[in-house]
């Protein structure tokens, strides 16, 4: 999925909705993927059942923080790092989401600067 050049024209409104879909699609599953993560090693390792393993992933991944604590080294060590891996996937989360439109932005910008410039 690559990105027009600045020399090419801006892609119509039905191809960018369509781009857009296809990002806001990568964006859910690396959404699933990230709760599936934490479903598992909370589970395993915090020794949570389903909704709570799925609860604790969800709240750590959006930043809100953990709900249940945990006892053993492992779990201490499974949630560190997921907490740390969660920071990182929601800002990449974030950034696959918004990347089609401030690209349409900034490339109508680049268009319309490249058109004054060029009738002079």
């Amino acid at each position: 999925m690559r990105f027009e050049h600045k020399h090419q024209h801006v892609i119509s409104i039905p191809q960018f909705l369509i781009r857009q879909l296809k990002y806001l699609l990568f964006a859910v599953l690396l959404i699933i993927f990230s709760i599936v993560i934490g479903v598992l090693g909370y589970g395993y390792f915090g020794n949570l059942n389903f909704i709570d393993s799925f609860y604790m992933a969800s709240m750590i991944l959006t930043g809100m923080g953990p709900v249940v604590e945990m006892k053993t080294y492992d779990a201490k060590l499974f949630s560190s790092f997921y907490a740390l891996y969660s920071g990182v996937a929601f800002l990449t989360i974030t950034a696959v989401t918004i990347a089609p439109l401030v690209h349409r932005l900034l490339h109508i910008l680049q268009v319309e600067k490249g058109n004054e410039w060029d009738n002079k």
